[in-house]
């Protein structure tokens, strides 16, 4: 079971909105090329996407399908893979103060995936979650040319009633 976290300097709600939003899926899950909504309305239970792989000339179409959804805070998909077969991927968001903890949580359900779940594969997942995760967060921080940086520390303000050794700070 591949376990990862990332605090996202936006709202919780700002996530979402690139969660909820099925023409932007592959523009945050790495190794995706391209991807649209192809049944139900995403991401309601039981809604799809179908997702476009490259991998050198050889081009894979799958479908992520929505298993469970509670808007705003968890979303649970079943990405079918070919013959890789079927994972669940859980995608939780948490307030952290004025941020967003996303947790995903990923691990095989069927076929050769399952089978070849192992230590090396694992980590394979946790490199993928990290640079999703880092997508995700890059999308989220840049919505609408919104940068969200953490705030520049001010130099020090020197006093000059301080006499001769100086060094003190306000």
């Amino acid at each position: 079971m591949a376990l990862r976290h990332r605090l996202i300097r936006v709202s919780p709600s700002a996530v979402w909105d690139v969660l909820a939003d099925g023409h932007r899926y592959a523009e945050w899950v790495v190794g995706t090329a391209q991807s649209e909504p192809v049944r139900g309305r995403w991401p309601e239970k039981g809604a799809a996407i179908r997702f476009h792989i490259a991998l050198g000339p050889l081009h894979l179409t799958n479908e992520t399908v929505v298993r469970h959804c509670e808007e705003g805070s968890h979303l649970e998909l079943e990405a079918h893979a070919g013959v890789l077969g079927t994972a669940r991927i859980a995608i939780e968001l948490r307030p952290w103060g004025d941020h967003c903890l996303v947790i995903v949580d990923e691990h095989p359900l069927r076929g050769a995936g399952g089978l070849l779940h192992n230590v090396g594969f694992e980590a394979l997942i946790q490199l993928r979650h990290r640079a999703m995760l880092a997508r995700l967060a890059k999308l989220c921080e840049n919505q609408d040319g919104r940068t969200h940086e953490a705030p520049r520390r001010l130099s020090p303000v020197r006093s000059g009633a301080q006499g001769a050794e100086g060094g003190g700070r306000a």
